[in-house]
């Protein structure tokens, strides 16, 4: 595997709206942001990445883009973002902004002019579709409800809109298009941005064809996402797209890919892919029902454990994923893949080395460094979230109550991970002197940063001695780069994996991003430096760890495990009490340990 700058690194997502508000309007900000670096800093992150904080009318939060070279005043200002950047370099950590390159918002100059002149040269940044027999063109559903298809006023024509209606998708078959979006990228990364995250990237490529495919619910139309299935060609767009862009600044990539095909992973994360890595959603769509929310099934644990076994060996020997437990589209992982007993620190712990100890980039989002829980809500006003609208009501069209409805809305709304971010236990949870945009979950008394920096043995505390474990001279390259095998597996409750290195093992150095590939190409060290180095790495190979065996226990009841080799250390548990033998160890519910063998 060719070795990156961005490897050995972990990664945070910050949701700008509800991270820290420094001016009393309710909604957080760019200085905010720029004032918690340290915080971060100290909680063992280098890569921070920034959902979108464009101008935007905020029908999908932010996901709706009106300018994609400017910031949107609620946030503050270029010269705010351009300091973050700055403040950010002097830590040596990194700025990761959004991308949405599928749709902009309904507001986007490009689609007032292509609406103000239908047949003129904007219309072909979007998909202007004649109807049939006074239809839309064809079935397809949204993937928030409803057609895909709206119709362009004083025409025979349609707009497709693979999401909201106020976010017409752009027709990526258009050259222009493809070298606006191109331009505006390089923008970006000129002024310093280290990388991207880029959004439902895959729905880029449409089947024009525009045909009706098999009906999957009672309204008559087909989802989106099936079309999105099944159509090729998606790998050539994203090519061209790194060529002329990411290649050009060794800019770290991270994308939203959900339906990638199965023999696809190579070309998307292996050494020349199309990204650097792809979340890991595998274990999040275990959540999904047939129809919607509504009919999900319970998370059966045994399903959680094979299903990201299975995605860790399968990026063996191919690359890296990004993996999570929660992102901003995502109820909070504590809530959603814990079993009820666990739904504590203790468990919260478990599951925090259950996942930044994975084969991958570890990827933090904002409050799952303290178990934040997710919020409940009494009533469906208090959604913000257009998609849990929709779940919402798709969900008493199905005939569920009331109450069952929100309490569907309650478990997988992405407003839970979207409430403020929980900084002490003063009103609004130190997020606002003002009103904050969205209620504080009322847990925050006793679940705040500032309560759990002052303990030891917080939530906080753990992930940090997780992510300073990925760094530290003798497991670094054992976590970064080292084999992923399953443990245990017939073993009802245990979670259970060990991480792999050969005796050719090296010390993960902090290998630091240049702004350009060619300057680093172009470094040179002295014969004096290359000489220190190779004797420093030379005597870390010798203490390198080898195997690292990680056990969690998410039963009810102690589990007692026979040992295939003899621990040479306890390298970290979640609990104080820990039973082990020469061969033999005894983990008590909710209880993690990492041992070196």
């Amino acid at each position: 595997m060719q070795k990156k700058w961005w490897h050995g690194k972990a990664a945070y997502q910050i949701y700008p709206k509800s991270f820290l508000d420094t001016d009393a309007d309710g909604i957080g900000d760019l200085q905010g942001i720029t004032q918690k670096l340290d915080y971060l800093k100290e909680l063992g992150i280098d890569i921070i990445w920034i959902s979108p904080v464009y101008p935007s009318p905020f029908v999908d939060q932010g996901y709706d883009i009106s300018d994609y070279r400017a910031i949107d005043p609620r946030f503050g200002t270029m010269d705010d973002f351009d300091n973050l950047i700055a403040q950010a370099k002097k830590r040596g950590m990194y700025i990761v902004m959004d991308l949405v390159l599928n749709h902009c918002s309904d507001k986007h100059e490009w689609f007032q002019k292509a609406l103000a002149d239908p047949e003129g040269p904007y219309a072909d940044y979007f998909y202007f579709v004649e109807g049939k027999n006074g239809k839309p063109p064809c079935n397809w559903r949204s993937y928030f409800g409803g057609s895909v298809w709206e119709p362009v006023p004083g025409t025979s024509k349609y707009y497709l809109h693979s999401f909201a209606k106020e976010q017409p998708d752009l027709n990526w078959n258009n050259p222009a298009v493809r070298q606006e979006l191109y331009d505006m990228i390089n923008w970006w990364a000129r002024k310093g941005v280290a990388g991207f995250r880029i959004d439902a990237i895959i729905n880029i490529k449409k089947d024009t064809s525009w045909q009706d495919t098999p009906a999957d619910g009672d309204d008559g139309m087909s989802s989106i996402g099936r079309m999105i299935d099944a159509v090729e060609g998606v790998g050539d767009f994203l090519e061209e797209l790194k060529r002329c862009t990411f290649a050009l600044h060794d800019s770290f990539t991270v994308g939203e890919v959900f339906n990638m095909k199965e023999n696809e992973l190579r070309d998307f994360i292996g050494d020349d892919g199309h990204f650097s890595t792809i979340f890991d959603f595998s274990a999040h769509c275990l959540t999904h029902g047939e129809h919607g929310w509504y009919d999900a099934r319970p998370l059966s644990f045994r399903d959680w454990k094979n299903t990201v076994h299975d995605s860790q060996l399968k990026c063996m020997g191919v690359g890296f994923k990004a993996n999570l437990i929660e992102n901003h589209d995502e109820p909070r992982g504590v809530s959603t893949y814990l079993p009820p007993h666990a739904r504590n620190d203790t468990g919260a712990k478990m599951l925090a080395a259950c996942s930044v100890l994975l084969r991958g980039l570890p990827f933090l989002y904002q409050g799952q460094e303290i178990g934040m829980h997710n919020c409940p809500r009494s009533c469906i006003d208090e959604f913000d979230d257009i998609s849990t609208k929709d779940q919402y009501k798709t969900a008493r069209e199905a005939g569920l109550s009331e109450a069952d409805a929100l309490a569907v809305c309650n478990t997988f709304s992405r407003d839970n991970a979207r409430t403020p971010m929980q900084w002490d236990s003063t009103e609004n949870a130190g997020f606002t002197a003002g009103t904050p945009w969205q209620r504080v979950n009322p847990d925050y008394r006793t679940r705040n940063v500032r309560a759990q920096l002052n303990d030891p043995d917080s939530v906080w505390h753990f992930y940090r001695k997780l992510l300073a474990l990925r760094k530290s001279g003798a497991y670094a390259d054992v976590l970064t780069y080292g084999d992923y095998e399953p443990a245990y597996g017939e073993t009802e409750n245990v979670f259970a994996f060990r991480r792999t290195r050969g005796a050719d093992c090296a010390p993960v150095r902090g290998q630091e991003r240049s702004e350009y590939s060619a300057v680093s190409a172009n470094r040179i060290n002295s014969a004096n430096q290359t000489a220190s180095a190779n004797q420093e790495a030379s005597a870390e190979t010798e203490n390198c760890c080898r195997e690292l065996l990680v056990i969690a226990n998410f039963g009810t009841e102690n589990e007692t495990l026979p040992l295939e080799a003899e621990p040479k250390a306890l390298v970290l548990s979640n609990m104080e009490e820990t039973q082990i033998s020469r061969m033999k160890i005894t983990l008590r519910p909710c209880q993690v340990i990492v041992l070196e063998l």
